[in-house]
Formats: C-alpha cells, sequence, structure tokens
C-alpha cells in the first residue's frame, strides 16, 4: 500500500466512524428535547422514560464522537500538511467557532444529564434545547471548511516569492456552506430518526402494543418522515450548485460522458471508463437537463470533455450516489405511509410489514449518509482543494504511513465494540424494566 492510499484510507474510515457518530450527536438531542417537552405537557410517564433512555445513549455516543472528532483534527495536520498550509489561516475561524459549539454542547449536556430534580423545569428543557442547537452549529461550522474545500472563495494564489490573497470571511460564506448544511442536518434528523425508530419497531414486534414503544414509534416517524420529504429538496438545490462549480463530480455521478442537450437521467447502471458507456441503465431521456436547469436544452458537460487526469473515480460515485438516491426514495415513501397515519390518527404498528420496513429502514438511512459522503469526498478527487491542490501534493512526507493507519482502525473496531456493549446493556435494562411494566 503506497503512502498516498494509506493516508486516504485512514482520513475515509476515521470519516465514516465519525460521522456516524456526529449525525447522532445532531439528531438525538432533537429527539430526546421533544420527549422531553412532551412529558412537561402530558404528564405521560412514557415520555420521560424515553427521554432518560435517549439521554443515556446520547452520552454514550457524544463520548465516542468526542474521541473519532479529536483523530480527526490530528488527521488533518499530520497527514495533510500542505493543505493545511493553504487551508489554516482561511478555515481557523469556522473551525474555532466549531469547538466553541463543541464546548457548549459539552457544557449544557453535562447539566441536562446531571440536573433532573437540582434545576427548575423550564431550565432544564432548555439546557437540552441548547444541547440540540450546539450540534446544529458544529454542523454548520464544519460544513464551511468541507464547503470551501469544494469552491475554494477567498483565495488568490500569489505570484512567486509573494503571499497570497487571502478573504477569511468569504472563504467561510462559500457557495456551498448553507445548501450542504441544510443537506447534511436533514439527513441527521432523517436517519437518527429512523434509526430509532427501527429500534422500536423491532420491539414492537417482540412486545405488541407497548405503549412506550408506540408513542416513540409516533414521534421518531413524525420526525424521519418530515426530514426525508424534505431530503430531496435540498438535495436538488445541492445538485444544481454542483454542476455550476464542480462539472466533473456531475458527470461521474451521473455517469454522463458526452457533452451535449437534453441530457438523460441514468438509474443505476455499471459505467465504464474505459468505453465511455454505461451497461444494465435505466435512462430517462433528457432528464438531466431537466433537473439542473429546468430546460431539456440545457448543455451538460460531460467527462470525455474534460482531461482525463481530472476524472473522479466514476464508478464509485456513481453507485454511491443512486445507493444514496434509492435509499432516500424509500425512507421518503415510509415516512410519508407514516404521516399520513399519524395525521389521521391511525396507529402505526398494526402492520407488522411495516415494522419490518421501519426495522430495515435504520441501517438503510446510516448507509445513505455514508454514500453520500462518498459521493461528496471521493467525487471531488483528485482535487484536495477544487482546482487549487490535488491530494497526491497535500499529503505528508512521511513514510510508513500504513502502520498508523492500522493502529487507528483497530482503535475504531475496539470503539465500536464499546459502543455495541454499552448499548446493549442499555436495551437489556430497558426490557426488564417494559417485563415489570403495566401493559407489557
Amino acid at each position: 500500500m503506497s503512502d498516498l492510499l494509506a493516508a486516504r484510507s485512514q482520513m475515509a474510515v476515521s470519516l465514516a466512524f465519525h460521522i456516524v457518530f456526529a449525525a447522532i450527536g445532531i439528531g438525538l438531542p432533537a429527539l430526546m428535547v421533544l420527549a422531553h417537552g412532551l412529558w412537561l405537557r402530558t404528564g405521560a410517564d412514557v415520555w420521560l422514560r424515553l427521554t432518560h433512555a435517549w439521554s443515556k445513549g446520547l452520552a454514550i455516543f457524544f463520548a465516542v464522537g468526542a474521541v473519532s472528532g479529536t483523530v480527526l483534527s490530528f488527521e488533518l495536520g499530520l497527514l495533510w500538511p500542505h493543505f493545511m498550509e493553504i487551508a489554516g489561516p482561511l478555515v481557523g475561524i469556522p473551525f474555532s467557532l466549531e469547538g466553541f459549539a463543541f464546548f457548549t454542547e459539552a457544557i449544557f449536556l453535562g447539566i441536562y444529564l446531571y440536573g433532573w430534580g437540582r434545576v427548575p423545569r423550564a431550565a432544564h428543557l432548555v439546557a437540552g434545547i441548547v444541547v440540540a442547537l450546539s450540534g446544529a452549529a458544529s454542523a454548520l461550522f464544519v460544513l464551511s471548511v468541507n464547503g470551501w474545500m469544494n469552491a475554494p472563495e477567498g483565495y488568490v494564489p500569489g505570484a512567486p516569492g509573494s503571499a497570497p490573497v487571502i478573504d477569511p470571511l468569504a472563504a467561510m460564506v462559500n457557495p456551498f456552506w448553507i445548501a450542504n448544511t441544510a443537506h447534511m442536518l436533514l439527513a441527521a434528523y432523517t436517519a437518527t430518526a429512523f434509526g430509532a425508530a427501527a429500534i422500536h419497531a423491532w420491539r414492537l414486534l417482540r412486545h405488541p402494543g407497548h405503549p412506550l414503544h408506540r408513542a416513540a414509534l409516533r414521534l421518531t416517524v413524525g420526525v424521519g418522515g418530515v426530514a426525508a420529504l424534505l431530503q430531496p429538496l435540498s438535495g436538488d438545490v445541492t445538485a444544481r450548485l454542483v454542476a455550476e462549480r464542480q462539472p466533473a463530480k456531475l458527470a461521474a455521478m451521473e455517469a454522463h460522458f458526452e457533452t451535449g442537450p437534453c441530457a438523460p437521467l441514468r438509474i443505476g447502471g455499471i459505467p465504464d471508463e474505459g468505453t465511455g458507456s454505461v451497461r444494465f441503465a435505466l435512462e430517462v431521456p433528457c432528464g438531466l437537463s431537466l433537473l439542473v436547469a429546468r430546460d431539456p436544452g440545457t448543455v451538460i458537460t460531460g467527462l470525455n470533455d474534460i482531461p482525463r487526469d481530472e476524472w473522479p473515480p466514476v464508478l464509485p460515485v456513481h453507485l454511491a450516489f443512486q445507493v444514496m438516491v434509492g435509499i432516500g426514495l424509500l425512507l421518503a415513501t415510509a415516512g410519508l405511509y407514516g404521516l399520513v397515519r399519524l395525521v389521521r390518527g391511525r396507529p402505526l404498528d398494526v402492520s407488522r410489514a411495516y415494522l419490518w420496513l421501519l426495522v430495515a429502514a435504520g441501517p438503510l438511512a446510516f448507509l445513505a449518509i455514508q454514500a453520500g459522503w462518498v459521493v461528496t469526498e471521493v467525487g471531488r478527487q483528485p482535487w484536495v482543494i477544487q482546482g487549487v491542490m490535488r491530494t497526491s501534493e497535500a499529503v505528508t512526507p512521511m513514510p510508513g504511513l500504513v502502520v498508523p493507519f492500522t493502529s487507528f482502525t483497530l482503535l475504531y473496531v475496539f470503539l465500536s465494540g464499546v459502543v455495541v456493549v454499552l448499548m446493549r446493556r442499555i436495551a437489556l435494562q430497558e426490557d426488564e424494566a417494559i417485563d415489570e411494566a403495566p401493559g407489557s
């Protein structure tokens, strides 16, 4: 394994691991606060029990997410020093603000976890709201940095021997910032809500009609359904920005090789970079042109008009995009069905088939997040900073990078095992409480 491949693999594993905890750190506080608010409004014991269970899970995910996030911050400097040489003066503001949001979240999470019976009810709920808002703010500032990597505003390379011209504020408010943030926040709320719904649907299959899990299912499907239905709108805005600023990424996402008007939208298919063809795809005539500009005559740049050394890896990007969109449509359908039943006042657990669909939707939702990040990061290759610096130019000259790659991968395996053991313990405790509760 080359050092470049080892460094890229280490970042990929670190990001894939951390994004799960980051998404849950955004979504779970929102569910916890909603359950808490419902308990204060109704006094129903099921909402209080849900609040306690979800807050215990949040503490675990927050702690492990803090570890993986710290590892990532070190990896940026140790593995990619040439990237940080350029990016450091430009991304320092959002990274500093993200640190402030993180510490705010940690402080108020401590108040929330240990404040039961010690602080006034209203103040306790406010502490939970601050936790939820701080988690969203962390995503806002981190995605400002990622947006700048895709659209490096505020940076003009200097002439030989002179310093570059930088504008940190312009870098922070880059074109991708808000669109990417909205897309990620909706993905986090969708995945976390459907992930929780999967757990409670599974429990309802074992304990039919149990009031706690029925209540949890109403809340999680309600939140997940709304977020999943809004996600395609966010994705449309993001995709049109990609078409404008990163035509090679769009072409790889859609496996589009030939430049021209009335570009087809391909569903599925296996692209072949050697022949510039796509096998087994279902093509919607003019669909891509219509989605990008609402005009079938819009010319879409194909990969064949882009220098070959600037092509992203087409097969993984196209397949990841198809997986993300396909799962997103499935979640939106499941959410719409659930929302219709909720609006009509009908229970969600009368159909075992729907419960099994929710059980599958949980892990699929997190798979969609992983696929989305493959599209974002692999689709930008060979650039680490779009049009400014290639990934091969950013890596450290230090040899032997396969050693930290192996070490950190083992660390993530260990942390995953810790999370599974702790969450299983919480689940067993909850099962014991269910067995003892009325109506079980």
